[in-house]
């Protein structure tokens, strides 16, 4: 009875210490459900029905081994990666390098934000400038937690709306079940002629957002080596990345279910309709073929997404200015300084679908700048000592980044070249 007592006493203390390692890593999978995730995932089912399931299990895949390099990095060194690539440059090359991280830190918010503009249209017909003002609002409150030092409380909001995030996505599955059969048939890897390669090279190559690798390291900085200067133990690291591993695979899991979702919600209701390829179709595709209460339903997702994502692409941002640049600002006082932008560009009359390509293709410039020095980094000795990659994970690692690289270039040229 005694070591029945004493087993269980052990367990319910690995699952407290469990418990509370959890939360980084769904900080981080925000990047994931995105509003720029959301038009590309709707257009493949619509398009393609089942065929492209395949692609999305293979990008969540490399997500969570690309997340989980970057969170052990801010627990083996307490230190974030913009922290450990300015001990490498030079003044003059890590100015460079932060100034075309900030630009994609921008980029990123400035999809994040119109995305929330856009659902604030949608769910309330408040224009889109207004609508980028009042995200941008919403968001400072949410920062505003992360500013006053109180890092599981911003990761529980944040996880509050992915919760929100999740059900406005998924709803519509309630309503229209998506077939098994055609499901597990969208598991074997196949296309159905150049365009669908296409589409599933832009699902693929925008699993990774570079500010998602940037703050991933932070987060887990912050929460478990806050002291970074303490001696923690080899044990004490071991336990908090296990810990770690659970984070990132079910957090990333979550994030993976929703993108394959809304695939299949396109897949078993919006065949062959059309303008999928923008928020604002999408939207009134699943509205016309569901009806007006999940339509709102996923207009509230939406906002949810633009609202947790934006307020992570601001921590991203301030992590690389005090990573590379050694100075910090407020992240309130940040917010109000990038949602500018975003502010005057839709107060143009600039299409919001059209800057949300735009943004895309600034992130695809950024993505070997964060992925290529992640990973020479985590199999650095004299950096991460006994943690080092295995030479798998090392593989594994140069195979997901080389693909995730190409892709992009890929559709980077696809994007700019001319036509005709």
């Amino acid at each position: 009875m005694a070591n029945r007592t004493a087993k269980s006493g052990r367990r319910a203390t690995r699952s407290a210490l469990l418990l509370g390692v959890l939360g980084p890593a769904f900080v981080a999978s925000v990047a994931y459900v995105d509003p720029g995730n959301v038009a590309a995932n709707l257009t493949a089912g619509a398009r393609y029905g089942y065929l492209l399931v395949w692609v999305l299990v293979v990008a969540n895949l490399m997500a969570m081994l690309i997340q989980y390099l970057s969170a052990k990095l801010g627990v083996v060194t307490g230190h974030t990666l913009p922290e450990l690539l300015a001990q490498r440059f030079r003044p003059g090359i890590r100015r460079l390098y932060w100034a075309q991280a900030e630009i994609v830190a921008l980029a990123t918010d400035l999809a994040e934000v119109v995305g929330g503009a856009l659902a604030l249209h949608l769910l309330f017909r408040i224009p889109l400038p207004l609508g980028a003002v009042i995200v941008g609002v919403l968001s400072m409150a949410i920062l505003a937690i992360q500013d006053f030092r109180t890092q599981q409380r911003f990761e529980l909001a944040i996880v509050g709306l992915l919760v929100v995030i999740t059900v406005g996505f998924l709803a519509g599955l309630a309503v229209s079940p998506p077939s098994a059969s055609g499901a597990l048939g969208g598991l074997l890897p196949r296309f159905d002629g150049p365009d669908s390669v296409l589409l599933a090279a832009s699902m693929l190559g925008a699993t990774v957002m570079p500010h998602a690798i940037y703050v991933h390291s932070a987060l887990s900085r912050d929460r478990h080596r806050s002291d970074r200067d303490a001696e923690v133990s080899d044990s004490a690291v071991r336990r908090l990345l296990r810990g770690t591993r659970v984070d990132v695979v079910v957090a990333l899991g979550v994030a993976g279910v929703v993108n394959i979702g809304m695939l299949l919600l396109a897949a078993s209701t919006l065949a062959g309709s059309e303008g999928t390829d923008s928020i604002e179709g999408a939207h009134a595709a699943i509205g016309a073929a569901l009806g007006p209460v999940v339509g709102i339903v996923f207009a509230v997702g939406l906002l949810a997404s633009g609202l947790a994502s934006t307020a992570v692409g601001s921590y991203a941002g301030a992590t690389i200015m005090e990573g590379l640049l050694e100075r910090r600002i407020p992240l309130v006082l940040r917010r109000v300084i990038t949602l500018i932008p975003s502010v005057v560009i839709l107060a143009l009359g600039v299409d919001p679908t059209w800057a949300l390509v735009v943004s895309q293709v600034v992130l695809s410039f950024g993505i070997p700048f964060a992925l290529v020095p992640l990973i020479r980094i985590s199999t650095a000795k004299t950096v991460v000592g006994d943690f080092t990659l295995r030479m798998p994970l090392v593989i594994a690692s140069w195979l997901s980044a080389g693909l995730v690289i190409v892709l992009n270039l890929t559709l980077l040229w696809l994007t700019v070249a001319p036509t005709g």
